[in-house]
């Protein structure tokens, strides 16, 4: 395989990338910017070297513990458990979270085969149980796996004594109700206060 279907092939791994993308995003660096193409392959390899797993909420960081859970500011009694590095950011962009977070990594999917150890269940009960988090909080997404991964992680922190709540869902801000869907209003009404 030459250079440039490796370069392919490699550009199509990142979601959402098919075949022609790839192409013309192969295309443009090797034609036009050649000294993004080098600035790219350096970034990506310094944190595929840098980059590990915070010890504690098991996202993204360069040190043993993220900037997030070195912070003694942030209230120790709120567990926010999100699927993704992504996620937690977004909440934190919020800045109507001061707890702490716990990054699962994905979500349980048995077709997958991806069940509670491929998540870090062990590494989450033992985060939520160390005797300061009084609230688990789920946050993980509204979808049919998002769902279950908070179902089978609330039962289990329940039985264990721990308070878990989960994100409020319903229509967005600034709506008109005939443009939602049925399915969110539907939980709207379930969810109402």
């Amino acid at each position: 395989m030459s250079s440039l279907d490796t370069l392919v092939e490699s550009l199509r791994r990142l979601p959402g990338v098919g075949a022609k993308s790839a192409s013309r995003m192969a295309f443009h660096l090797l034609q036009h910017d050649r000294e993004g193409a080098q600035l790219l392959a350096r970034a990506l390899q310094a944190a595929a070297q840098q980059i590990r797993h915070c010890e504690r909420c098991n996202t993204f960081t360069e040190s043993p513990l993220c900037s997030l859970c070195a912070d003694p500011r942030r209230d120790a009694g709120k567990l926010c458990v999100v699927e993704t590095p992504a996620d937690q950011a977004a909440l934190e962009r919020t800045g109507a979270f001061r707890g702490y977070y716990f990054v699962l990594m994905g979500k349980l999917s048995p077709l997958d085969g991806i069940g509670p150890r491929e998540i870090g269940m062990h590494q989450l009960m033992a985060r939520a149980l160390d005797g300061q988090v009084s609230e688990v909080i789920l946050a993980t997404n509204f979808t049919a796996e998002g769902e279950a991964t908070a179902h089978v992680i609330g039962e289990v922190l329940r039985a264990r004594g721990l308070t878990v709540t989960r994100l409020a869902r319903g229509v967005p801000a600034g709506s008109e109700l005939e443009y939602v869907d049925l399915g969110t209003i539907a939980h709207a009404l379930v969810d109402r206060r």
